[in-house]
């Protein structure tokens, strides 16, 4: 095959014989498949026919990454259901504040348990299956909470109910990121954030229209309500495929290609794309055949330098998602707003409706930014948002506490925050997780980040309280804007940007010291990209 040189000096294809496919047109490109001037009449429906197969690829893949969410919706309503059912549980049951903070706060520990467990299970039942398994004890947890006559009994379901969020908010970014075509992949993968935000919106909402009902009763119907989205998880499981990645894993190759014919709409890059998950997961080759494999879990312990880095990565991220205090605004904004000076019980819910809803809708935002400017340019506006915000929030509580400014400031700032951890560490965070990892690492690695995540969400829970009694609310909201300032340099240092690229040639980015310039990522791939062209129009 020749190569030319066109007038601008780029490398042109015009001289190259196009047979039945080829991967290297440029994108402005007049050329098709069908390369003689006879068979120019056939273009348009070549065209044509391109098109509704993008379409419905695209369709596919949104319908898998919303049934595959469903599970989050599950966290995001108890998150946002428990910060009003709580002062209610709390005049039934008569339990005590330390009661209040456990009965808050273990959902997030116990759910690592969960997520540990999710890790081994979806290598070994599948991504698929692993999602219906969180399914089921989520609602076996929700439906004891609802019947509960006691504190203890109501403390079991929620240990139920924390396994099965558990199983179910670390599987969901793995499973889409494996099934996503890599120019929306961060989008898609965001969908978990966008559903729980949805359940924390659903949660405001149920306590506000359920406020009114006695002491006794309301609490129960909104903890119920939680057990409806499960029926919807059942009809998905029988929609949805299983990850190709882990159908490589497990030897089955064509239902592995059968899967990626549905998620990928040029049919050229299927064999490329399985080829190189095929290299990931060390089948087909000499190396793969004949080196002794390592237990996963033997090696995440003691990790070579560039498993080492991932982790520094996915875990640090993870962690700061939750250390910055999310959390405790979310669990606790009728305590915190409370503390600003309203003291109406349906004022107190109706702020946090507000809430519910600034977080959902900026998290549509980050939907539609992630994959056109990428993962960090959304980072460091969030992190250094949300930094301002909790100055502000701290600054509402102390200097103005008590008076219709401090008012006005704590709710903007409230809001502000969660907008700001919508638009970027919220849903990056699991994005970037279920990305930099091996494939055979993948889920457990994701997993061990998501403990990392649940532990740190389980610590601000159970401690804000007591603590913000110590040293008070405002003295707590400033420990959370210190944290959150050192989160924006972990960002800068730690952090790759990995829009773009595949899920194999991102674990490439950790192969060897480099600094997360963007610049010098981006020339990286394109020499590589640019290598493979030329070795491949050399054949």
């Amino acid at each position: 095959m020749g190569v030319q040189e066109n007038g601008s000096g780029d490398l042109g294809l015009s001289s190259v014989p196009l047979g039945s496919k080829n991967k290297y047109r440029r994108m402005d490109s007049e050329l098709t498949d069908y390369g003689d001037d006879d068979d120019d009449l056939e273009v348009v429906p070549y065209k044509q026919t391109q098109q509704e197969r993008s379409s419905s690829t695209r369709k596919y893949v949104f319908a898998c990454a919303v049934f595959a969410s469903l599970n989050n919706v599950l966290l995001g309503y108890d998150v946002g259901v428990m910060s009003g059912a709580i002062i209610f549980i709390q005049e039934d049951l008569k339990i005590t504040e330390f009661q209040e903070e456990i009965l808050v706060g273990i959902l997030s520990v116990i759910s690592l348990l969960g997520s540990l467990g999710g890790g081994r299970a979806s290598d070994a039942l599948g991504r698929k299956w692993t999602m219906g398994i969180a399914a089921i004890v989520f609602q076996l947890g929700a439906l004891i909470m609802t019947l509960a006559p006691t504190f203890q009994v109501l403390m079991i379901g929620r240990l139920l109910a924390g396994v099965g969020i558990g199983f179910g908010v670390m599987i969901a970014p793995v499973y889409i990121a494996e099934i996503s075509p890599t120019i929306s992949r961060g989008s898609f993968t965001s969908f978990p954030e966008i559903f729980i935000n949805l359940g924390i919106l659903l949660g405001y909402v149920s306590n506000y229209a359920f406020s009114g009902f006695s002491a006794h009763i309301n609490w129960r119907i909104m903890l119920a309500v939680g057990i409806l989205p499960s029926v919807f998880i059942a009809f998905a499981l029988c929609i949805i495929p299983e990850s190709p990645r882990w159908l490589v894993m497990q030897n089955r190759i064509d239902e592995a290609r059968s899967v990626l014919l549905k998620t990928i709409d040029v049919e050229a890059e299927v064999e490329e794309r399985l080829s190189e998950i095929l290299k990931a997961a060390g089948i087909g080759t000499e190396a793969g055949e004949t080196q002794e494999e390592k237990a996963v879990w033997r090696e995440l312990l003691s990790p070579s330098p560039s498993l080492r880095r991932m982790l520094i990565t996915g875990f640090g991220i993870q962690c700061f998602q939750q250390i910055t205090g999310i959390d405790a605004t979310v669990y606790y904004s009728p305590e915190i707003l409370q503390t600003a000076g309203i003291e109406e019980k349906s004022r107190l819910l109706g702020a946090t409706v507000a809430v519910g809803v600034t977080k959902t809708a900026f998290i549509l935002v980050a939907i539609m930014l992630i994959d056109k400017v990428g993962r960090k340019p959304l980072l460091y506006v969030s992190t250094i948002g949300m930094t301002v915000c909790l100055c502000g929030l701290a600054i509402s509580l102390s200097v103005f506490k008590g008076t219709s400014l401090g008012i006005a400031l704590a709710i903007l700032s409230i809001c502000g925050n969660v907008a700001f951890f919508s638009i970027g560490i919220g849903p990056v965070c699991w994005v970037i997780t279920s990305e930099i990892f091996p494939l055979r690492l993948r889920a457990q690695a994701s997993a061990l980040g998501a403990v990392g995540n649940r532990v740190c969400s389980g610590v601000v829970a159970m401690s804000f309280l007591s603590v913000s009694r110590a040293i008070s609310m405002a003295g707590t909201f400033f420990i959370f804007t210190v944290i959150s300032a050192v989160s924006v340099g972990f960002v800068y240092k730690l952090v790759p940007e990995t829009k773009g690229k595949s899920l194999e040639q991102i674990e490439l980015l950790f192969q060897k010291d480099r600094n997360w310039n963007e610049e010098e990522v981006e020339m990286s791939d394109t020499q590589q990209l640019v290598q493979q062209k030329n070795e491949s129009v050399a054949i």
